[in-house]
């Protein structure tokens, strides 16, 4: 199947300029795609390009990450989602599927809770139930990312050794993507971890109704563990697993994850 091109924008919202890139016919059906934080677009480079050649695939950059503009305005997940609504509304996008993972995954349930006419199936790949639990356990944890700038760039290895065992072996390329994104938001990069750690998604995950795909990559560490509790929490959801996946999935599996995506939308 013939690949689409990868187009970049920027439009205009109450937050500032807001980045994305899209492949596909505008006349397509939207999938719109949230990455994990602190990365950006390009966690769905591989991706997009895929599920161009059905639909007009969209991949923001999070208000405050990527190439969007930082916000006045504390990073919530509440916010991300208006803003991914703003997007929309931007590009004329009435209605489109969903795609979150990780921290976009939580966005996505927002997404869908909040304007659940602008939202039409959800996929939720490595996305962590975020309950008191969680919060209680997020909370007495050190941070994930958090490194302190030095002189001689000491941080940049203990940033790459922080993830290093999330990641697989011999593919060095998919660490120096994230570190390259992290470094983007080095003095707020563990923003996305706390916002995720302050949401009451058990409070909000009754709101969706829409049908939703839970993807569980199968070596991830941080995500794995809630999945069968995320998917037991949905009306209209299912479970399917991506068996060696880890963290960066859609980077490290891109046909294997746009596979289970395209099949799901698709489907009945």
């Amino acid at each position: 199947m013939e690949r689409a091109a990868i187009r970049r924008g920027f439009v205009d919202l109450e937050a500032g300029q807001l980045h994305y890139a899209e492949c596909g016919s505008r006349d397509a059906a939207a999938v719109l795609l949230l990455h994990q934080t602190p990365r950006s677009w390009r966690e769905y480079r591989l991706v997009l390009p895929i599920l161009g050649a059905r639909y007009r695939a969209v991949a923001m950059d999070t208000v405050g990450f990527g190439d969007s503009s930082v916000p006045d305005w504390p990073a919530t997940i509440e916010g991300w989602a208006l803003a991914a609504r703003h997007l929309l509304d931007a590009l004329g996008i009435g209605r489109a599927h969903v795609v979150g993972h990780h921290t976009g995954g939580v966005v996505a349930v927002e997404l869908a809770a909040a304007f659940p006419e602008r939202v039409d199936r959800l996929v939720l790949s490595s996305t962590p139930f975020t309950d008191a639990g969680f919060r209680r356990e997020r909370a007495q944890r050190p941070p994930i990312d958090e490194v302190e700038p030095a002189g001689d760039g000491a941080h940049l290895a203990a940033l790459w050794r922080k993830r290093q065992s999330f990641y697989p072996q011999r593919r060095p390329d998919l660490l120096t993507a994230f570190v390259i994104d992290a470094l983007g938001v080095i003095d707020r990069v563990e923003e996305g971890h706390r916002a995720v750690g302050n949401y009451h998604m058990e409070d909000r995950i009754g709101r969706v109704t829409q049908p939703v795909l839970v993807i569980r990559a199968g070596a991830d560490p941080f995500a794995s563990p809630h999945a069968a509790a995320l998917c037991a929490r949905l009306a209209n959801g299912r479970l399917v697993d991506i068996d060696g996946g880890m963290v960066p999935l859609p980077e490290q599996m891109p046909e294997a994850f746009a596979t289970v995506v395209r099949d799901f939308l698709a489907g009945p």
